[in-house]
């Protein structure tokens, strides 16, 4: 594995922490912990393009100004999470898609139960956003980050799905 560079980006909903390679995002995870370096966009990071891109979009997204990102990942997993995963960048800002649907889009319409461990093994929260996958009775279910924080991204792209 090449070089990895962290940043810290915080959010409404808390400290996010950024890791990129030179060639792509490779997580994005909530953190309780400090000590590591806040950054704000504008100010730039030691590191790849791609981490300042990063924070930049990621600023716009909790602005309201940005329904879809554009940095390049470099996702590490099965091929059946790859799946799963690039079936979650396919449902749009603003809606919601059940373990169901995204099982089926990903090849499998009865593996609902393995888009669950896929969504739980996420590397990149938000951009790969595994927020959007709801019950099939459409109530909230499980998300690494907390169901708080995942009703809180719902109704933020709610809220700016119209703009």
């Amino acid at each position: 594995m090449s070089e990895l560079f962290t940043a810290r980006f915080e959010s409404p909903i808390g400290s996010l922490e950024i890791t990129a390679e030179k060639r792509g995002i490779v997580a994005i995870d909530f953190v309780e912990k400090s000590g590591l370096m806040k950054l704000r966009p504008g100010k730039a990071p030691r590191g790849p393009k791609v981490l300042t891109d990063c924070l930049v979009q990621l600023d716009e997204y909790f602005h309201g100004r940005r329904k879809s990102f554009s940095v390049p990942l470099r996702l590490e997993g099965t091929d059946f999470q790859k799946k799963v995963w690039a079936a979650l960048r396919r449902i749009p800002f603003g809606k919601t898609a059940t373990y169901g649907e995204i099982a089926e889009a990903a090849g499998n319409r009865r593996a609902g139960r393995a888009v669950g461990g896929a969504n739980h093994r996420n590397p990149v929260s938000i951009i790969v956003p595994c927020h959007r996958v709801i019950g099939a009775d459409g109530r909230l279910t499980g998300y690494g980050g907390g169901l708080w924080r995942k009703e809180w991204l719902l109704a933020h792209e709610k809220k700016h799905a119209r703009d």
